[in-house]
């Protein structure tokens, strides 16, 4: 990898905040997008704009096409073969609520058992939550161990007969740990093989090799804007014949096949979810995305990211007062490093960091049952990307350095400004 070509695509980049050149390490949020992305926008709209699906005239059936290709992108670079099976939604928590409206309403009862780990972003969290106050059903959660895995032998224990559903990210927006998936559905399956299986990608996909009928769960979903797309457009994978056992989550155009005035019937997958004008732009964003992903490799986009997560924590580690939470070993964790310094408040850390031209995030980051959990209320997040380099983990250690400098922590912890 080239790492100073990969920055030369990415405009953004070449900003300056408070008058210091941007150091962008909030990727668990949002990525940054390459020209490569920008450009395929601009030419769409420039272009091919039109709607899809509907219309028979060259502008209309050149945009279903691009948006198709896209469809087909997509599902090869999460290892599906049928493009059909690839759903278009606005992001990752559209997706996860599709199944709780279409699958989980209709298949969880008054009694019946979902499994979810602590670690859950409220997005998978908050879904099921309500899920099972509406339904009766019982919400059962999952310890992590020290090293923000999954505790194995709790997870083996919640699951018992009555269980419908088990849910679990892939990889934790908080802590950076990379669940072992294959292992976890193997768990599941093998005791009961009827149970549902939904994972959350939104940051494995990204980051890491991903192949979804490898994985061998039921649903698998993502968003576009985290790796590099669009904002407004997220993908859900959903094993072929749950979704055509599924009702639709949306009613109106293009997701229906006949309407009469008595009745209506429905469009085939992928179209049957996907109510209305589609986020086509979206959509053909998030291909070009993986077009740029998949011509550096998925493997170096991952290789880089061990080398820079294992820089950025042993010098973070070096620092008095830093506690890095979760797994210490980078080739088991993510780019997502979460830390808090002393007692200083992770609002004041990243504004601080923010006076450099370093962008980080702060706060629960939509998983305050996580924070509860680790006995804290937020954390300073740094997470990095394939545009980012070891000058910027330099300024990110400077940066808290300063913090420090800042509000003076003394030995016993105690913090004078």
């Amino acid at each position: 990898m080239n790492i100073q070509k990969i920055r030369n695509d990415f405009p953004i980049l070449k900003r300056k905040i408070n008058g210091k050149l941007l150091a962008y390490l909030d990727n668990a949020a949002t990525s940054q997008k390459p020209k490569q992305v920008i450009d395929m926008l601009s030419h769409y709209y420039s272009k091919h704009n039109a709607n899809v699906h509907r219309g028979i005239h060259t502008l209309s059936v050149e945009a279903t096409e691009e948006l198709e290709l896209a469809r087909k992108k997509v599902a090869d670079f999460v290892g599906v073969s049928d493009p059909s099976e690839i759903v278009f939604v606005r992001n990752a928590t559209e997706a996860i609520n599709l199944v709780a409206y279409a699958w989980g309403r209709l298949n969880i009862e008054k009694g019946d058992e979902i499994v979810l780990t602590v670690a859950e972003h409220h997005s998978n969290f908050v879904v099921w939550q309500q899920l099972a106050m509406e339904n009766g059903a019982v919400l059962k959660i999952v310890p992590i161990d020290e090293n923000g895995e999954v505790d194995q032998e709790a997870f083996k224990e919640a699951l018992t007969k009555k269980t419908k559903l088990v849910t679990f990210c892939h990889v934790s927006n908080v802590l950076g740990t990379i669940n072992p998936v294959e292992k976890l559905v193997s768990i599941v399956k093998g005791q009961w093989s009827n149970v549902i299986i939904l994972i959350d990608g939104a940051q494995a996909v990204p980051h890491v090799p991903v192949d979804i009928p490898r994985i061998g769960c039921d649903f698998y979903v993502f968003t576009g804007h985290k790796m590099l797309g669009p904002t407004g457009i997220g993908v859900l994978w959903g094993k072929r014949e749950i979704l055509e056992e599924m009702p639709p989550f949306l009613f109106g155009g293009e997701m229906i096949s006949k309407v009469r005035l008595d009745n209506s019937t429905w469009n085939e997958l992928p179209w049957k979810f996907e109510a209305g004008t589609p986020n086509i732009a979206g959509a053909i964003g998030l291909g070009a995305a993986v077009d740029y992903l998949s011509k550096i490799g998925m493997e170096n986009v991952r290789a880089h990211e061990i080398e820079l997560t294992e820089y950025a924590i042993s010098r973070l580690s070096g620092i008095q007062d830093i506690r890095i939470l979760g797994q210490k070993d980078s080739k088991k964790r993510g780019g997502v490093i979460s830390f808090n310094v002393g007692n200083i408040h992770a609002h004041d850390v990243a504004s601080i960091l923010d006076s450099e031209g370093i962008a980080i995030r702060s706060g629960h980051h939509c998983a305050q049952p996580l924070m509860e959990f680790l006995g804290i209320s937020s954390a300073a997040r740094a997470s990095s990307y394939v545009y980012n380099n070891f000058e910027e983990i330099d300024r990110l250690v400077e940066g808290v350095m300063k913090v420090k400098k800042t509000f003076k922590i003394n030995s016993k912890h105690e913090i004078h400004v």
